[in-house]
């Protein structure tokens, strides 16, 4: 399958209509340019975890709480993760898509019959879901390592250019593993939890580094580099670069995430939305693209093992609040996913009691 990019720089002039999203879905346009600005105040919060120190834990924890309910998404600053190592992430991703030849690129290709498989791709649901019709790739190429547990961890089939590619991508997903859960614990605090809850509902990481690259498209209007989705496990840390295009859906409108260099975003995926039994939703996002200049973005998700059985919290669960989602295997979770497609919410709705 011919990757994004080679298209983009191919210099084509229409996209093509496999790339195209029906109408409903297409983003606005204003003067031929995708709108992609709002309000400063509409922007989604910006907390301090001040090192994650714990003088600081109780009003952190508040403003993280208010910010879970909300928005399901975050920006934190003062995360530990050292500047330098964001930009070295995003340096040797960007490297990687724009410095080497597709030749060499494709020799890290994943499999194309298998979705979320390890490599270099384009596309990622199933190919059942991909022979029906209505649906539309995204115009996004991408690296999926298979970061954690370390038993997954096989830098060998990480590309080996740049030079310092392996190397930056192993201690990176260490550092974000800490992070995550240091926000686990201030998540289930928010709650009224015992600190360890949701991280043992979770259970041991399941830690996938997704670096995404967005070419410029001819056609903005028509595309999107993501298609709207919640992501499907705990929680996942985001960081992007200047460009901006990432959107969240709050209050039936798309809210553009303004790109901050040294934050990191975290985002709400839908396993923590059952844990908390819908006290905190996932966020709904998507990704936009532009005509002037390609994007990159780095995703870290948290997922559970496979065969982990995911419902919501004992301790969230009363005769006055009775439990709303059904309990569910996470790895049936994820092949319905990647079957059916992300489309919005509708496989974490799929869950709820009363649907």
């Amino acid at each position: 399958m011919m990757r994004v990019q080679s298209l983009s720089e191919g210099g084509i002039a229409e996209v093509p209509p496999r790339y195209i999203q029906p109408p409903e879905d297409r983003p606005p346009i204003h003067d031929d340019v995708t709108v992609i600005d709002n309000r400063d105040e509409d922007n989604i919060p910006m907390i301090d975890v001040f090192g994650f120190d714990s003088e600081q834990r109780d009003a952190v924890r508040k403003v993280i709480g208010d910010a879970c309910a909300k928005w399901g998404a975050f920006h934190i600053t003062n995360h530990g993760v050292p500047f330098e190592l964001l930009d070295q992430i995003r340096g040797v991703g960007l490297s990687f898509f724009k410095d080497y030849p597709v030749e060499d690129k494709l020799k890290y290709a994943c499999d194309p019959n298998s979705p979320a498989s390890q490599g270099y791709g384009s596309k990622m649901l199933r190919p059942e879901a991909e022979a029906e019709t209505s649906t539309v790739l995204d115009w996004r190429d991408y690296f999926d390592h298979h970061t954690l547990p370390l038993s997954r961890r096989d830098p060998s089939r990480w590309p080996h250019f740049p030079s310092d590619y392996r190397q930056v991508a192993a201690r990176y997903s260490d550092e974000l593993k800490i992070v995550a859960q240091k926000l686990l614990g201030l998540i289930s605090e928010s709650l009224g939890l015992p600190t360890s809850c949701i991280e043992d509902a979770v259970g041991e990481f399941y830690q996938n580094i997704t670096i995404s690259y967005y070419p410029a498209c001819p056609q903005p209007h028509l595309t999107l580099g993501l298609q709207s989705h919640s992501d499907m496990g705990a929680i996942t840390l985001l960081i992007q670069d200047h460009v901006g295009g990432l959107q969240i859906f709050k209050d039936s409108q798309w809210i553009t995430v303004h790109p901050q260099s040294h934050a990191i975003l975290v985002i709400l995926a839908d396993q923590m939305e059952i844990i908390t039994n819908g006290k905190y939703r996932s966020a709904q996002h998507r990704a936009i693209t532009n005509s002037s200049s390609p994007r990159l973005s780095v995703a870290t998700f948290h997922d559970p093992a496979k065969t982990a059985k995911i419902s919501p919290a004992s301790e969230l669960i009363s005769n006055s609040s009775p439990p709303k989602y059904r309990e569910v295997k996470y790895g049936d979770y994820v092949s319905s996913w990647y079957t059916k497609g992300p489309k919005g919410k509708r496989n974490i709705d799929a869950l709820l009691v009363n649907s």
